[in-house]
Formats: C-alpha cells, structure tokens, sequence
C-alpha cells in the first residue's frame, strides 16, 4: 500500500459514476441495486438541502466585505459585528474547504514561492502586511514537464502545479494604505473588503500571481536586454548631438565668461554671435534626445505590458470562480464529497460477508479504490461514519407503526467496535422519513 503522503483525499469520480463503479462489482440483485440508487438519489438530496444552510450562512457573513454587492444594507454594523461577521466567514469558509476535501497552504509556503523561481520571468512583491486574513487551500496536485529558456538554450524540466487553489484575502482599511502613501482612489481593490478566488492548475511556484496586490519588475537579464541596445544607440546620436552641444556651451561660456570660454571648447565667436545657429543647435539636440528618450521609453512600456499580459493570460484561462461565486461551488464540491465518503461506506459495510472494524473497513474502502480508480486514495473514515451515525429517522412505514417505535441511525457499532448499517429497504424509508419531517413544525 502506498505511504500516507503520497495519498490525497479527494475521490476523483462523480457521485453518479462512482454508485455505478459500486455496482459494477456484482454484488447486489438487479432489484437490489435500483434500490441502492434509489437510497444515494435521496441521500445526496438530503445532503443538498443540508449544505444550503451553510451556504446561506456563508453568504450572510459575507455581505458586509463583499466587493461586487449589488443590493444596499439596512444599516451600519458596529465594529465588533463586523468583526464576529469576519471571523464567522473565515471560520465557516475553512470547515467547508475541509469538507470538500481541500488542504491548507501554510502563509510560509505562500512566502516561499516568492523567493522560489516562477514560470512567468518575473521579478515578484507581494506585501502581506497588506491582509487581515489570508486562507489559501488547494485539492490535488500532479507533476507537469514544462519547456523553459535557460540562457539561450531551451531545457525541460519539472514543476509540481496544483489542480485547484482557493484563496481568500481580507484588506486592511484605507488607513493602512493612506499611511503607507498609496492614492486609495487609484487602488485596483477595495480597503476593507474581501476578495476570494477561484483557480485551476496553478503551479506551486507561482502562487503569488493570484494576490491582487501584486507588483511586478524586470528581472537583471530583463534590464540588460533592455539597457544594452539602448547604449549601443545612444553612441551615434551622441557623436552626432556634439558639434551642436559644443556650439550651445560656447554661447554660455562667450556671455558668462568672455572669449576664453570659446578657446575651450573649440568655437567660433561668429557662431556663438549669431542666435540662428544656436536656436537651430538647441532645437536639433531637443529632438534627437527627445526622440532617442521617447524611443527608450516606449521599448520600456512595451516591456511592461508585455509582462502584465504574461500574468493576466497565466491566470485568465484558469480561472473558475470570484468572490461570492466561489462559495456556491465549494458547497457544491463539500457537497458531493461527503456524500461519495457515505456511499462507500454504506456500500462495502452492505455487502460485507465479515464484521469491520472502522480501520479494517477503511484498509478494504482504500484497497477497493486502488483497484477501481488505478489512484492512490487516502480516505478519511471517520467523517462518513460520524455522519451516518448522525442521520436517524424510523424505518415503520405508516404513522401508527412510526409512534410506536424509536429513531434509529443509518450506522451503529457494536461493543467491539464493529461498524453496522441498515439492510437497503430500511435504509431507504429511513432517509424518506427524514425527507417528510423536514418541514414539520410543532
């Protein structure tokens, strides 16, 4: 079996495609297996209608730092309820990434990949005292072979990228940023709000290219390229722009200092005397140093714009979601992943032939994936088996039946620790009793 490190928990199957991956074993009746879609068909609907509470919730505390909000508030919070809003928001926004399957990125990791060599050249500040809050999470991750440019030779090399990364970055207010001299109105966000992003194979190494404070510079080859041909140009013009900046400092040498001023750059009093000549020197130097400066700074805006445009198609073709939109897809991803983790376990403790305990049955879930998905798998039991645990109902089918008896859960364990679940027709009415008592007010 492979070690836990090389493992990750995320279940690489849908839920639909991984019911009939169960099924696919042979393990149930034609009648029985119906049956069995029947229970996950009500199971990840249960579960829907569960994660939309917290969905709400997570929209609720978002409100007050949500950048794009379109609707007006009915009134000022105070300090300290924004503040509860935001650790609400920060709290609840990591249970859910942990519930899809996600892991943190440590804010060392993050100021690593600063320091680290990134696939767009460039030269990379990101200012974290800029943040109140920094969560930044990430699902999955492969090796990708890449082909860069070392010098003048092109080599191939490795890069560990991750297959989804979330981030969620609180600002400080605009007294921070006012004090650190930073014009607030020209900010490309907004002090005191909360922006969260959504993203897809993101190589480690350039993590900070999602930060929307970012700032960028040439590197030292960069510069060089940069500075090389503009001197190679500036000799000409130079030799060129001498005999009329000589003519210009003899004229202010001749009426500043007299005749030895023109002794000692070499002109002719009849040129220094004569303002058409000088105004026509004045007027050359301008434009050829004008033009040779104009010239310089274009290549440099080009530069720049050729290095923004790097960043924004590195991150434009990967992105997935911003801001508010980012929750609905989490809450979908945690979602579907519990929902898949109860499936497996119902289903291999269904079809058991032999007691398991919640380590055996974990062994045998993980050996069943590694043969089924060719993935190596490290699967967390105990989330689906507390969540079985938790979901109870009656299994009797008329009211009568139903006042008699008392609730039971989908999974119980025996004083040896073995795990149990409920035969598919008692499966099944129980979910569908909980379907009917949800909406029942006394």
């Amino acid at each position: 079996m492979a070690s836990e490190a090389d493992r990750e928990a995320f279940i690489p199957y849908r839920r639909a495609d991984l019911v009939e991956l169960c099924l696919e074993d042979g393990q149930l009746s034609a009648e029985a297996s119906q049956t069995f879609r029947d229970f996950c068909f009500l199971l990840a609907a249960y579960y829907h209608f569960k994660f939309q509470s917290y969905l709400e919730g997570l929209k609720d505390n978002y409100a007050p730092f949500n950048p794009d909000a379109a609707t007006r508030t009915r009134g000022e919070l105070s300090p300290n309820q924004r503040a509860k809003k935001a650790d609400n928001l920060v709290e609840d926004f990591k249970t859910i990434l942990e519930r899809a399957n996600y892991l943190p990125i440590p804010l060392a990791n993050l100021q690593k990949a600063l320091e680290e060599s990134s696939i767009v050249k460039l030269n990379t500040k990101v200012d974290f005292a800029d943040f109140d809050q920094i969560v930044c999470h990430y699902q999955g991750s492969f090796q990708q072979t890449i082909q860069t440019r070392k010098f003048i030779r092109k080599v191939r090399k490795k890069i560990s990228v991750f297959k989804r990364v979330v981030l969620l970055i609180k600002f400080k207010g605009k007294t921070h940023f006012a004090n650190q001299g930073e014009e607030v109105d020209e900010l490309k966000f907004t002090p005191g709000k909360t922006y969260l992003y959504f993203y897809k194979n993101v190589p480690r190494h350039d993590l900070e290219l999602l930060f929307p404070n970012l700032k960028i510079s040439m590197t030292w080859k960069d510069r060089i390229f940069l500075l090389v041909p503009a001197i190679g140009s500036a000799i000409p013009i130079l030799l060129k722009v001498l005999p009329k900046l000589l003519i210009i400092i003899g004229a202010i040498l001749f009426f500043t200092v007299g005749r030895p001023g023109l002794d000692a750059v070499g002109a002719e009093e009849d040129q220094v005397r004569n303002i058409m000549p000088i105004l026509a020197a004045t007027s050359s130097l301008v434009l050829l140093l004008g033009g040779f400066a104009y010239k310089q700074y274009s290549k440099y805006k080009s530069k720049q714009i050729k290095f923004h445009k790097n960043v924004t198609d590195t991150l434009f073709f990967k992105n997935l979601a911003n801001n508010a939109s980012v929750f609905q897809a989490l809450v979908d991803a945690a979602e579907e992943e519990e929902c898949k983790e109860i499936i497996l376990v119902y289903y291999h403790l269904l079809t058991t032939k032999s007691a398991l305990t919640s380590a055996e049955l974990d062994r045998r879930i993980e050996d069943w994936m590694d043969r089924k998905f060719d993935a190596k798998i490290n699967f967390d039991i105990n989330g689906p088996i507390n969540n079985l645990e938790e979901i109870r109902g009656k299994v009797a089918k008329d009211d009568e039946e139903q006042a008699l008896k008392p609730e039971v859960s989908l999974l119980r364990r025996d004083a040896s620790g073995n795990c149990h679940v409920l035969p598919l027709d008692h499966a099944k009415t129980l979910i569908d009793y909980i379907w009917d008592n949800v909406f029942e007010y006394t």
